[in-house]
């Protein structure tokens, strides 16, 4: 049974965002107005963490790409009163949306603020209306969502490895993060094959985890930036 897990190496990403548009578009995220935005109902299902070091003219950026954690031992599940939201048996923390009753309990056990409510009727522009993902839902408003680390694709590739009588590849399952990311930064796959480049750099000495005092064993890894000498 494949661990799905993920690895964002700091030292290549540039803050680009690329990533979080990816996201949207492929998982039919509904965009909102700046004014429901300033209220802090943007949702975003990878977000981007940006901190600062030192100061000018030494100031020195750091970005954080930033989805749901998919922790092994969810905070967010233990709460939820309609089991809404569950671990699956390959790691990955999913949602029943026609089963959430909106209480919003996981987005605050969550500690790292990915859950997101929709708290209106999804709307694109009229010129995007077409661009929706069949194969995503498109979520009924008054529900908590987040990410899912693009499931369908996942299940299509493991559709496509059984077609073909063979093991499922580690470029069979690329999420749209990771694919459109232009420095190739995030790393996607099964954690227990310790062939595939994930399960090596979660591994390594520079990778750690958000938040790894809180005991929620998160299945998304950060590779630390390598002190590089000019």
């Amino acid at each position: 049974m494949p661990l799905w897990g993920m690895v964002i190496d700091l030292d290549k990403c540039t803050g680009c965002g690329a990533c979080i548009t990816a996201c949207k578009l492929e998982n039919n995220i509904p965009q909102c107005s700046p004014e429901e935005a300033a209220r802090g109902r943007a949702i975003s299902w990878m977000d981007m963490v940006v901190e600062t070091e030192g100061e000018f003219p030494q100031t020195r950026v750091k970005y954080f790409p930033r989805p749901c954690m998919h922790c092994d031992k969810p905070p967010c599940v233990k709460v939820c009163p309609v089991r809404a939201t569950y671990r699956n048996e390959e790691g990955i923390v999913a949602q029943i949306y026609l089963r959430c009753i909106g209480c919003r309990y996981c987005m605050a056990a969550c500690p790292y603020t990915v859950k997101y409510f929709n708290w209106y009727k999804p709307r694109w522009p009229t010129d995007m209306e077409k661009a929706n993902n069949p194969d995503v839902s498109v979520r009924a408003h008054g529900v908590v969502e987040k990410c899912t680390f693009c499931i369908h694709r996942i299940q299509k590739g493991k559709d496509q490895a059984r077609a073909e009588d063979r093991l499922l590849r580690e470029e069979d399952v690329i999420p749209a993060c990771a694919e459109t990311c232009p420095t190739h930064a995030i790393y996607f796959g099964d954690l227990h094959e310790t062939d595939f480049q994930v399960a090596r750099l979660s591994r390594s000495e520079r990778a750690f985890t958000l938040h790894d005092n809180l005991g929620t064993e998160p299945k998304v890894y950060y590779l630390a930036e390598e002190k590089h000498h000019f």
